[in-house]
C-alpha cells in the first residue's frame, strides 16, 4: 500500500507546530523579563503525535534514529531529533518523485512494509536498527516458523520441511503437502511443486544459512538486503496461499 503523501505531510507538519519552541505570553498586567522558551503544545499531545511520526519515518527514512543526528539542542528541545527527522521526511514525501524524474530515475519503488507479514513482521525490529543480515535472518525463521505452523510439524525445517511439504506424493501421515494447484497430474502441477521447493532451498541454503553462519562478514547494504527480503516474501506467498493437503 502506498503512502497517503498529502495525510503524511499534515501529520508532519502538525508534530513540527507542536514542538516549536517560543517564549510564553506574559500573564495579564505583568511583564516578565526571561529567555526561557517552551513548546507550543502540550507534552501529552507532542507524546500522542510523535507516535503517528516516527512510523512515517520508518517509512519514508528507515534508517532515522542512526542517520539524523541526536545530540546538539536535545538540552534545548528534546524533540530536535524528531524534528529534524520530520523535516526530512516532508522534503523527502514533497519532491521524490520529482527528484526521481529529473534524474532520470522513476523506476517503481519497493517498500519492505508491503512484503508478506511474515516477512516484514519477522524482520522490522532489526531493520530498523540497521542490523540488515540478522533482520532478513530473522524473516527466514519466520517463515519457516509459519510454514511448520501451517502444516503442523515440528520435526523437520526449512529445506527438509519444504522439500517434503511440496512433494508431488500424495500426503501421509504425519506428512502433509502444501498444493498451489490441484493435482491433475498436469505438468503445470508439477512444476509449480519442484519449483517451489527448490525455490525454498536456494532461499536457505545461498541467504539464510550464509548470513547466519558466517562470523565476521560485513553488513549487507540496505539494497541487497532488501532483495533477499523479497526473496522469502516470495516464498512466503506460496505457502500462504496454498491449500493444506492431509
Amino acid at each position: 500500500m502506498s503512502i497517503d503523501i498529502e495525510w503524511a505531510r499534515g501529520e508532519l507538519r502538525r508534530f513540527l507546530d507542536l514542538t516549536e519552541l517560543h517564549r510564553p505570553p506574559d500573564p495579564p498586567g505583568m511583564t516578565v523579563f526571561s529567555t526561557r522558551k517552551t513548546t507550543r503544545g502540550a507534552q501529552a499531545d507532542i507524546v500522542a503525535s510523535a507516535h503517528v511520526v516516527e512510523q512515517i519515518f520508518d517509512r519514508v527514512i528507515p534508517n532515522w534514529r542512526a542517520e539524523v543526528p541526536s545530540d546538539g539542542n536535545m538540552r534545548v528541545n528534546r524533540w530536535c531529533q524528531h524534528r529534524e527527522a520530520a523535516q526530512r521526511a516532508d522534503a523527502a514525501l514533497q519532491r521524490d518523485a520529482e527528484v526521481r524524474e529529473h534524474l532520470g530515475d522513476d523506476a517503481p519503488q519497493l517498500s519492505a512494509s508491503t512484503l508478506h507479514p511474515w516477512v516484514w513482521n519477522g524482520a522490522r525490529a532489526l531493520w530498523q536498527s540497521g542490523h540488515y543480515r540478522e533482520a532478513v535472518t530473522a524473516a527466514a525463521r519466520k517463515v519457516n516458523a509459519e510454514t511448520q505452523n501451517k502444516v503442523g510439524r515440528r520435526d523437520a525445517s526449512e529445506t527438509a520441511l519444504f522439500q517434503s511439504v511440496f512433494s508431488r506424493d500424495d500426503p501421509k501421515p504425519g506428512q502433509p503437502r502444501l498444493r498451489l494447484m490441484n493435482n491433475d497430474g498436469s505438468d503445470t502441477f508439477r512444476s509449480l511443486q519442484r519449483g517451489v521447493a527448490a525455490f525454498a532451498e536456494g532461499c536457505y541454503a545461498a541467504i539464510r544459512n550464509p548470513n547466519s553462519h558466517e562470523d565476521g562478514l560485513p553488513e549487507l547494504p540496505e539494497p541487497q538486503a532488501l532483495e533477499q527480503l523479497a526473496a522469502f516474501s516470495v516464498l512466503a506467498r506460496w505457502v500462504d496461499s496454498a491449500k493444506l493437503a492431509t
